[in-house]
């Protein structure tokens, strides 16, 4: 049949060449990206198996890292030990030398004791200072973490990994609680100047007004409102600020505590502030007074702790834990109340790419107190014998704590590096076979595709040219 208005041959032809020039489209992108999957239409149910490989490469990635980091962490503390373990051993050597009695004189021996307690005074050093990062590994504190439980009561806390008094030693080695209770509450020092009553009014006087070496210099047509605001606006160089209270103009420590007791604050004029001329200490109404309090941990209790002086509700234990109060909280007498939670033990690593696969390292107090070699006297014969048996103790602590550092990086860390090694390998061909293009098989596709696309074009021409025919019938 013969028809002119509809041309059904073109109409196949180019739906054929449509589809054929889109699977060109794709497989062109395929060969430029090697992407199997450039799109979720390509392929949706590979595309979510995909998806859920690559995050696990990415979670395993990371926890390779994190098994390096904890190497590097394990090894530093090994490091130190090392250090530790060598300095017993020079001590030992100073306790036998002093056991010779026949060659060494009275001042030889004090010499070695003098030694031995430099090197004790070292391992102190490296179990306080040894850190990985920020994290100190040998003063107890690996793993340590503290959370507020109180927050209208304690500010902040910060848990060093001892807790206790001098005396006690006491490490934090087991989880507890922290109370606090406050026994005398801190006080800001104060003083009342001159009686304002209404502070819109004009000061009247010109002259200067010091606090604490900062000089405020004042007009007459200045209002008591703007000098107060002026004296409040550097309240963080003087440590002080103002306001009327009670009729009379009052200057207020910043801070609780005993240290804003030396504020002096001087009016070059009567009137100024104060009736009369001169200078005054802060303290003249009420004086700043550091809040005392009882801090306990488990059996450990620190009784009467006087606040530092810098704020006056800050408590720093003998061992660098701090503790500090709110203002409200520092601000009166408190019953005892538990005001944190502390969790100790160990630390803890993060070694594989899904949750809960950790693992631990505890790495104990290698102070010269927890070791118990401090205060050894070799310059007796009794001595000597003792030290030599707490030294050999101490030598074979430190050897044990190595050795289990050792067994975690070779036995876990290590072990769970391979195996993760192994882990992304696998994965990676999965995820591979299911993404990746197979380049020869879409170059194959893409050749026949370019076949088709000519053949295509050169069928919807004969197409379009094939109405034509029915000019003939027309000459006719």
């Amino acid at each position: 049949m013969f028809r002119i208005n509809t041309n059904t041959l073109a109409m196949n032809a180019l739906r054929n060449l449509g589809e054929t020039g889109k699977a060109t489209s794709i497989a062109m992108t395929r060969l430029s990206t090697g992407l199997r999957i450039n799109s979720a239409a390509d392929d949706p149910a590979g595309l979510q198996i995909s998806e859920g490989f690559r995050t696990q490469l990415k979670s395993i990635d990371q926890a390779l890292r994190n098994n390096q980091d904890a190497q590097n962490y394990a090894k530093t503390a090994e490091g130190a030990l090392s250090e530790v373990n060598s300095l017993l051993t020079q001590a030992r050597s100073l306790a036998l030398a002093n056991s010779n009695d026949a060659t060494l004189s009275t001042d030889q021996k004090q010499a070695n004791q003098t030694q031995l307690q430099s090197i004790m005074a070292s391992i102190d050093r490296i179990a306080q200072q040894t850190q990985y990062g920020s994290k100190k590994l040998l003063d107890g504190s690996a793993g340590v973490t503290t959370a507020i439980i109180d927050r209208s009561i304690l500010e902040s806390v910060s848990m060093g990994g001892t807790f206790g008094t001098a005396a006690s030693n006491r490490s934090v080695n087991a989880n507890g609680n922290v109370n606090i209770q406050v026994t005398t509450a801190a006080v800001k020092a104060s003083t009342t100047g001159m009686a304002v009553a209404d502070a819109t009014a004009n000061v009247g006087v010109e002259g200067q007004l010091s606090i604490n070496n900062v000089t405020f210099n004042v007009a007459s047509n200045t209002s008591w409102q703007s000098l107060i605001d002026n004296i409040n606006s550097r309240s963080s160089d003087t440590g002080v600020r103002a306001a009327v209270t009670g009729g009379n103009l009052v200057f207020t420590a910043t801070n609780f505590g005993t240290s804003s007791n030396s504020i002096q604050i001087t009016n070059s004029v009567a009137n100024l502030g104060f009736a009369a001329v001169g200078s005054r200490t802060l303290n003249t109404t009420t004086a700043g007074v550091d809040a005392v309090a009882t801090i306990s941990y488990g059996s450990t209790t620190i009784t009467g702790r006087t606040a530092q002086a810098t704020d006056g509700r800050t408590f720093r234990d003998d061992f660098g834990n701090v503790f500090k109060l709110t203002e409200s909280a520092a601000d009166g007498t408190l019953a005892a109340t538990n005001v944190a939670n502390v969790t100790a033990g160990s630390a803890n690593f993060q070694i594989g790419a899904n949750s809960g696969q950790t693992t631990s390292l505890s790495l104990n107090n290698m102070s010269s107190t927890t070791l118990g070699t401090n205060g050894l006297d070799i310059t007796t014969a009794s001595g000597v014998t003792s030290a030599l048996s707490a030294i050999d103790t101490a030598i074979n602590n430190v050897s044990v704590q190595r050795g289990n550092i050792g067994n975690f990086v070779r036995n876990t860390l290590e072990s769970s590096f391979r195996s993760l090694g192994v882990a992304k390998e696998n994965l990676s061909a999965a995820n591979s076979t299911i993404r990746d293009a197979d380049m020869s098989e879409e170059m194959t596709n893409f050749t026949k595709l370019q076949i088709l696309q000519q053949s295509g074009l050169s069928m919807l021409a004969q197409a379009n040219s094939s109405s034509q025919a029915v000019l003939s019938l027309l000459r006719g």
